[in-house]
């Protein structure tokens, strides 16, 4: 067994409150419980030796066998095919969806093995490490079928059917054991908090309706998509991903699933991303309106809607990013008894980036909130007016931009820009709906951020919207200019500013975020390109009418998606995924540059479009 898989050999199953990376050869090495921010009890994708897995895999030479991954079609369960000469055998994982909003701390993964021709021999191994492999656990063997783990906080049963024999190694369990053609077996793993009900034993029959109702509950969530492009198979993952990210009891999305995964192997850039942004999950929402998952949308609106009327510790009305239930808490801790993933250090918990001041999330709060025809109740227009009327006061400061840079505060020309973007969808929801506002005060702030753009943010001499206004840098952010509305795709200074990031920031399609060279972040190392640009790259090629390229660019980066058509935060040199894994705001602009590449392609086939 490899001890670092890559980061790409990995598919997600989940509940919709939490969810589990299995790896390519069978291994369950990575699932917190019972929240997607919870401590881990499965974590060797960070420390090979304390972190703690769930193998369940073919137990031959691995010179005889081939494996291979996919998803069944349209759902999130997961299939790992063992092929031999003996025989052909396979492990279905699945997490029965707890599509409910109240939250619970008992979660299942259940793992089903079967042999399709000859006979396959497995091996089974649980060696789960509770707390970020900090706390002690004891193991009990209630019977050769059913294994306890036992730690202060969680409780794991491990329960089998026959012809599996577990045995207890010091605090872990293993077993092996042989199917025949057309036999199967299968193990289920329940989390629970400590103390927590012990499950009964599980009958085949039970688990065979469980797995129906799982592959039946995605089929049909997925139904209500209205998407019926020229790349629904990619669109339809993205979609079923974006809803495994999303933590069901609030309606509140995470930006991936891992912490600590490395943007360059060896290096310090490794983040906890286990918590939801204002601004991912803002951009989330126009994807899923355009999807027709109008339900998710509505959900977030609702959190969002919760956060404008809470207190942040800094004093400021909105922080960058909260905890799933909205808890603006999230204190950063290295893990220094961790190795990290191939030795990249340190690894964190926690992200301190939470304090940073980025005045761009106003924008896109509201730019969520206009996204359908109201903003909710009278009361929640109010405390929107409110911020609004504040921002008016506040929005003309240097702050940390979105690419949470520890390099120091600067005027970003992206949190001018969405800050536009704030006073703009303001300025249209009171008017569109009549709603009380101060709207000479919110029309003079949006004409000020307008005309310091154009002033400020306009390099001469480059031909192009920079990064900041004290620098010639070129940033890939300004890709969402068009999308907000600042200017049309293809204004003639867009155009030459889109010019210009082909030359500095775009390499065979892949974006990077910005040249840390040119603009210090504060932060050693270098990093890859930035999957969320390449993607609104596509996206703005696409409404600049550059189609050819712009299909081109899509069917590159499509490429380089793993084999179950997932995406990691970056590419590095070689084509490899880095970062933390799979990544929402990939996947969400995935969808919509697969939206923006449909409409233009069909405008350019009706003959409505120019080439």
């Amino acid at each position: 067994m490899d001890a670092y898989p890559p980061i790409a050999e990995h598919g997600i199953v989940g509940d919709l409150q939490t969810a589990a990376l299995v790896s390519s050869a069978g291994t369950v090495n990575w699932w917190c419980t019972p929240r997607f921010d919870s401590p881990s009890l499965f974590g060797a994708l960070l420390d090979h030796r304390r972190g703690g897995y769930c193998r369940v895999a073919a137990d031959l030479p691995e010179d005889e066998v081939t494996v291979r991954q996919l998803y069944m079609p349209d759902t999130a369960v997961l299939v790992t095919r063992f092929m031999a000469p003996a025989g052909v055998g396979e492990v279905a994982d699945f997490m029965p969806p707890i599509d409910t909003e109240a939250p619970t701390d008992r979660h299942r993964l259940i793992r089903i093995v079967r042999v399709l021709r000859g006979r396959v021999p497995f091996v089974v191994s649980c060696r789960p490490r509770f707390d970020y492999g900090r706390a002690e656990h004891r193991t009990v063997a209630h019977d050769p079928e059913w294994v306890m783990f036992e730690s202060p906080e969680t409780t794991l049963h491990l329960q089998a059917s026959d012809p599996i024999v577990l045995q207890v190694e010091d605090t872990d369990a293993t077993g092996s054991f042989s199917l025949e053609e057309n036999q199967t077996a299968f193990l289920v793993l329940t989390a629970t908090g400590a103390g927590g009900e012990f499950p009964a034993s599980p009958r085949r029959s039970e688990v065979a309706a469980e797995f129906a109702h799982c592959r039946e509950w995605w089929q049909a969530w997925l139904r209500n998509s209205t998407y019926r492009g020229r790349w629904r198979d990619m669109v339809n993952r993205s979609a079923i991903t974006l809803k495994l990210l999303t933590y069901a009891p609030t309606g509140a999305p995470i930006a991936a699933l891992t912490m600590g995964l490395p943007e360059q192997l060896g290096g310090e850039r490794n983040w906890d991303y286990r918590y939801t942004w204002l601004r991912d999950g803002s951009l989330s929402v126009r994807a899923l309106v355009d999807l027709g998952f109008t339900d998710e949308a509505y959900a977030f609106r609702r959190w969002l809607r919760e956060r404008l009327a809470g207190t942040t510790p800094s004093g400021e009305p909105l922080q960058i990013m909260y905890r799933i239930d909205g808890d603006p808490r999230l204190d950063e801790q290295i893990l220094d008894h961790w190795e990290g993933y191939r030795g990249s250090s340190p690894v964190r918990v926690g992200n301190a980036a939470a304090d940073q001041l980025q005045l761009d999330i106003y924008g896109e709060v509201a730019d969520a909130l206009a996204q359908t025809s109201d903003i909710g109740s009278v009361s929640g227009w109010r405390v929107f007016a409110e911020l609004l009327d504040w921002l008016t006061d506040h929005w003309d400061r240097p702050d940390e931009g979105i690419w949470e840079t520890r390099g120091g505060r600067k005027d970003f020309t992206y949190s001018r820009l969405m800050t536009w973007v704030a006073f703009d969808r303001g300025i249209r929801l009171a008017t569109e709906h009549a709603r009380p506002a101060d709207l000479g005060r919110w029309t003079r702030a949006r004409d000020a951020v307008f005309d310091q753009i154009l002033e400020r943010g306009w390099n001469e001499e480059r031909r192009a919207y920079v990064q900041n206004f004290e620098s010639p840098v070129l940033d890939a952010s300004l890709l969402l200019m068009p999308r907000m509305g600042f200017l049309s795709p293809r204004d003639p200074d867009w155009l030459s500013t889109l010019d210009a990031m082909d030359e500095e920031l775009v390499d065979d399609s892949l974006v990077y975020r910005y040249d840390p060279a040119a603009s210090p972040d504060g932060l050693r190392g270098s990093e890859g390109t930035f999957n969320l640009c390449s993607f609104l790259y596509v996206e703005a090629l696409a409404r600049a009418g550059r189609v050819d390229r712009a299909r081109y660019a899509f069917d590159k980066m499509l490429t380089y998606a793993n084999h179950v058509g997932l995406f990691a935060e970056e590419i590095g040199p070689s084509g490899e995924q880095l970062g933390n894994f799979p990544q929402a705001f990939t996947h969400l602009a995935l969808v919509a540059a697969a939206i923006a590449l449909d409409d233009e392609l069909d405008r350019l086939e009706s003959g409505t479009g120019k080439p």
